[in-house]
């Protein structure tokens, strides 16, 4: 899924700044003097291919385990079971504190390298002088990869294979399988328990998603994003979580004015209350306005799902795993119980 912001990103890539220059021919000389470039042992033998959604083959003569990926592919892949094969980050990974960003989940932010921590940074040099041997991340429009600037992709992804796996207009559940699929190839188990766990775990929890709809049935949910100048409500056609959450019958609001991309409509301000909701779920991300800073907003504070204190926060971009979308699935069915029609 995308939501608001992550698609004016999309469109505007060609104006944000790369990630900058780099001298590589004298990194990658010395790359490989150092031992610690050698696969791991047990890695499995024999090569190893992967066919991502871009419809691109990989091929390499061994499983990769020097992996760099966005934060949230990351934390994906460890809640698979994978761990020293991730080397290597770039997206919101650490918080002006120090702390770990949400999207990381359970992955050790000290361990691995950060390539960048916002949109429009990548380090060449870091990421050269890691000796990449794969490269994931997600695809929300055709060979767009996501936090890979345009500027200087024609540097990075001649280093190492990449992986694209699509995150929108596809149900949520098609990344996460996808995603096991990518893990499991290289060298997770699935069937280990943290991992069955969280499948039954999410199960369940899209279970009570659809029992919570049939239990208050008729609540209207609107998925949006705040900006400082502009409103936006994110389109279940296109937002992958917002489009399984359809599927699961919850009744969301549709926005019919779409922006390029179709990811969603621009209101402003006072335009807000356009769209009749009795629950708003609400971008959570620092790149996002939050509920404090919209106490500034007078037609904001007008909707009748914030004035009933019906707003729950909204994982924008989730993590593609069972583990990382069980609680949103969760943190949603309670919202729909506890909702009353106001709009």
């Amino acid at each position: 899924m995308t939501d608001a912001l992550s698609a004016r990103r999309l469109s505007r890539r060609g104006l944000l700044a790369a990630g900058g220059a780099a001298t590589l021919a004298t990194l990658l000389a010395a790359c490989g003097k150092d031992d610690t470039a050698k696969p791991a042992a047990g890695n499995g033998s024999g090569p190893w291919s992967f066919t991502d959604d871009r419809g691109t083959k990989v091929d390499a003569a061994a499983r990769p385990t020097r992996v760099v990926a966005f934060t949230g592919v990351a934390a994906a892949l460890i809640d698979f079971g994978l761990d020293k094969q991730l080397v290597g980050v770039f997206g919101e990974t650490k918080r002006a504190d120090g702390s770990a960003d949400p999207q990381a989940g359970d992955l050790n932010v000290e361990s691995v390298e950060i390539l960048g921590n916002v949109w429009g940074e990548f380090s060449l040099e870091k990421y050269a002088a890691l000796r990449p041997e794969l490269l994931v991340t997600h695809m929300y429009d055709p060979d767009a990869l996501w936090y890979v600037p345009d500027e200087s992709k024609s540097k990075i992804l001649p280093l190492a294979p990449s992986v694209a796996i699509t995150t929108a207009r596809v149900p949520m559940t098609k990344p996460i399988e996808r995603y096991a699929a990518l893990a499991e190839s290289l060298g997770a188990d699935l069937s280990a328990k943290k991992v069955t766990d969280a499948k039954t775990r999410f199960d369940a929890a899209a279970e009570a998603v659809r029992q919570a709809v049939k239990a208050n049935p008729g609540i209207k949910v609107m998925a949006c994003s705040g900006s400082p100048d502009l409103f936006y409500v994110s389109n279940p056609k296109v937002s992958t979580d917002l489009m399984y959450f359809a599927e699961l019958g919850v009744e969301i609001v549709v926005p019919n004015k779409l922006e390029s991309g179709d990811y969603f409509e621009a209101l402003s301000w006072e335009n807000t209350g356009k769209f009749p909701a009795d629950l708003i779920l609400l971008d959570n991300r620092s790149t996002a306005l939050q509920p404090k800073d919209l106490t500034a907003k007078p037609t904001w504070q007008q909707l009748p799902a914030v004035k009933a204190n019906q707003v729950t926060a909204w994982d924008a971009v989730p993590r593609f795993s069972y583990a990382g979308s069980a609680p949103l699935l969760e943190n949603l069915a309670t919202a729909i119980r506890n909702a009353k029609k106001v709009s």
